[in-house]
């Protein structure tokens, strides 16, 4: 063996010799004909990088050699003396389990002859070596059965290196080689909420009036049944319920509603009677919607020394009040009567609970932003999540907040909400750390969450709440929506086992696409039903319930970052969308804030459309989305869509499709612009980029922003 360990020495010293055996480069010609002639492993490991190729590409044809054994059932196995014997088809490996002390020269390792059947002059490779180079393919587990590494009685004193540690060595310092599980989508239509749809708590299931050819009433002859007022009460709610879940929004647009900078959020109140909506210009403009097909511009507010943007608003439980938020730790409470010119009260959320309130310096700088608000059930607390990881609770009479959930989000709270629309005890919030976690406020002397919904592999970008304490929706940066059933939440003490954000890629969701290629199923996903088809990119899109009035709670709906507001029944099959983009297309000319306020990575000044909120009217089928939409999304608009039947225009008067300013009032050069633009294809065409890549601000360098909303 020492006469072999120098054969090797030689061969290192002088790779050209032509009469030194090279197996390596044998079984890659066998393998694959494609394979350069002249490529020759080095036994060297001076050179870390150049090693590492070559480790790569021998173990890729040792691979494929170890695919041809396997598929022609040749390997056999043998032991002789201190020599263990595998036969893998034309090629003979043979193991050395007894001590080398031969020569001084060689290796510390033990030897592995390698050689093919008959030949003369077979190659010794050293143990450390061979399993480098099987470290990734299914060879291992033949060394593993014919007693490859040695047992710890047959170690060498000296050598104290392990085998399994150099095997994961190996793969991490190829990037973790290994083959993960292929993703594959949940099943559509989900069973869980084909039952839910059946159960009756997300609307009802329309039945047949003739079974045999499976035929379901037109809408007009159920119009009819329900004015004639025949049969039992039973049977005419059903009948109503039938005709509302079954009227979705079109694509047309009613009337296109036109901001000089991008809209952020807009919601119909809950009688449907008042529609607010939030644009960058730090101002939120208020309408009267009483007439849901005769809007009425109410009031605007403003959001003063704003940063980036509005981020979140909501509205008091009597339509009297509107709390604002900006990227600061203040919010802003202004009155919505028209009549009342007071200036909205400042609420600080950075105090400590309890705390009053000190002005001067140290009180007016602000320590962190809000990303979210909500009024709770009752009108007397506001909940807000934050970019310091936390969930703030003020009580309004005080004016100073009562509750402050700390350290156990790791990331900014995009999202948060009650729970039940009758009591305040049981809050949601939603992070960029991936996490949905509840809090029962009845029980947190420890301060800890009731429980943890983890299955998203990507940060959250909003959560609803269906009002009964019991379900719960979120969306996410990974490209999907989820539902949620409190009573399959984890425990706070196991979520903490968990690491939140393991299966993250960390991609950035503002300026680039979800790597497909690296999804991967969560371990501990226990949502009910996952949604997936829309996109999620560029801001914090968010989706809803629809309303138990005008859709008997049957679907679920969200923005997108393609332009479109997608309509998903509970069984996840998608029920329509409504095509916002191609309704606004060339709806405003081109001025000079259009080269200011692009927003696009590859500098695209073309019209572009990010449906960032949408808000399905409480009483009527009417869908009110409000968009980063214009030319290279500079600008924003409110598109009010209605159920039209299909129809691609409206008899009626007003006709369909009109512009108007923030105000409401008509716009007829953006009409006659619209009526004149070139087409999409055309301006493809004429298109220049600006520049490569938008200006990014970040929090960190004011006021810590982060990467949470943009």
């Amino acid at each position: 063996m020492a006469s072999s360990e120098r054969t090797l020495q030689d061969q290192t010293d002088h790779p050209e010799d032509p009469s030194v055996r090279q197996a390596a480069r044998e079984w890659s010609e066998e393998a694959d004909d494609t394979t350069e002639p002249d490529y020759q492993p080095s036994q060297s490991r001076s050179d870390d990088d150049e090693w590492e190729d070559e480790a790569d590409e021998e173990a890729d044809e040792l691979m494929l050699e170890a695919n041809d054994i396997e598929n022609d059932n040749v390997t056999s196995a043998t032991a002789q003396g201190g020599l263990t014997h595998i036969n893998l088809g034309g090629i003979h490996i043979e193991f050395n389990t007894e001590d080398i002390q031969e020569d001084d020269d060689a290796d510390e390792d033990d030897a592995i002859v390698v050689e093919d059947n008959g030949a003369a002059n077979p190659t010794v490779v050293s143990r450390s070596r061979i399993f480098q180079l099987l470290a990734s393919t299914g060879l291992r587990e033949i060394l593993r059965a014919n007693g490859w590494p040695p047992g710890p009685e047959q170690d060498d004193d000296d050598d104290d290196y392990d085998d399994e540690e150099l095997l994961l060595n190996t793969r991490m310092r190829r990037g973790a080689r290994h083959r993960k599980p292929r993703f594959e989508w949940p099943k559509v239509p989900s069973d869980e909420g084909t039952n839910l749809m059946n159960s009756g708590h997300f609307g009802t299931n329309p039945y047949f009036v003739d079974r045999i050819k499976k035929r379901k009433g037109a809408f007009a002859s159920n119009l009819m049944w329900r004015e004639l007022g025949i049969g039992s009460h039973g049977l005419r709610m059903r009948t109503d319920q039938s005709i509302f879940q079954s009227m979705l929004p079109g694509s047309q647009a009613d009337k296109i509603i036109h901001f000089d900078s991008r809209s952020y959020s807009g919601q119909f109140s809950d009688d449907g009677n008042f529609f607010f909506c939030c644009e960058q210009d730090f101002k939120v403009r208020m309408y009267d919607t009483s007439n849901p097909y005769q809007w009425k511009y109410y009031k605007t507010v403003e959001y003063p020394f704003g940063q980036w943007t509005i981020t979140d608003a909501s509205l008091s439980p009597d339509n009297r009040f509107l709390v604002y938020s900006s990227i600061r730790s203040a919010a802003y409470l202004a009155p919505t009567d028209p009549e009342d010119d007071t200036d909205p009260s400042l609420l600080d959320f950075s105090l400590a609970p309890g705390r009053a309130r000190h002005y001067g310096l140290e009180s007016s700088r602000s320590r962190f932003g809000i990303w979210s608000l909500r009024f709770s059930g009752d009108g007397r607390e506001i909940v807000a999540g934050t970019s310091d990881n936390s969930v703030v609770v003020l009580d309004l009479e005080t004016r100073t907040p009562v509750l402050s959930l700390q350290d156990r989000h790791q990331h900014h709270v995009n999202a948060v909400c009650f729970g039940d629309t009758s009591s305040p005890h049981i809050l949601y919030s939603g992070s960029d750390d991936t996490t949905l976690r509840v809090w029962d406020r009845r029980s947190m002397a420890d301060g800890r969450e009731a429980g943890v919904f983890m299955g998203h592999t990507e940060g959250l970008t909003y959560i609803d709440s269906k009002g009964d304490g019991r379900y719960v929706l979120s969306n996410s940066k990974d490209q999907t929506m989820k539902l949620w059933d409190l009573r399959k939440m984890m425990s706070a003490s196991k979520a903490d086992e968990i690491e939140p954000d393991a299966w993250s890629t960390d991609f950035d969701y503002r300026f680039e696409e979800y790597p497909e290629s690296d999804r991967e199923a969560h371990p501990h996903d226990h949502s009910v039903v996952t949604f997936h088809g829309h996109k999620v990119l560029k801001t914090l899109i968010r989706c809803h319930f629809s309303p138990p009035g005008s859709t008997n709670s049957r679907y679920i709906y969200t923005g997108s970052s393609d332009g479109q507001v997608y309509v998903y029944n509970m069984d996840a099959t998608l029920a329509g969308t409504i095509d916002v983009r191609s309704a606004t297309m060339n709806s405003r000319p081109r001025g000079p804030e259009t080269l200011a306020n692009v927003w696009d990575m590859g500098g695209d000044s073309t019209w572009r459309t990010c449906v960032r909120d949408a808000s399905w009217h409480p009483n009527v089928p009417m869908i009110a989305a409000t968009s980063w939409n214009g030319w290279g999304l500079s600008t924003g608009t409110c598109t009010v869509h209605s159920w039209n039947d299909g129809a691609d225009n409206d008899e009626g008067d007003p006709p369909i499709g009109r512009n108007f300013d923030h105000k409401l009032r008509p716009l007829p050069h953006f009409n006659n612009y619209r009526a004149t633009a070139p087409s999409e294809r055309a301006q493809r065409r004429a298109r220049r980029p600006l520049r490569s890549r938008p200006v990014a601000r970040t929090y960190a360098d004011d006021a810590e922003e982060g990467d949470g909303e943009w």
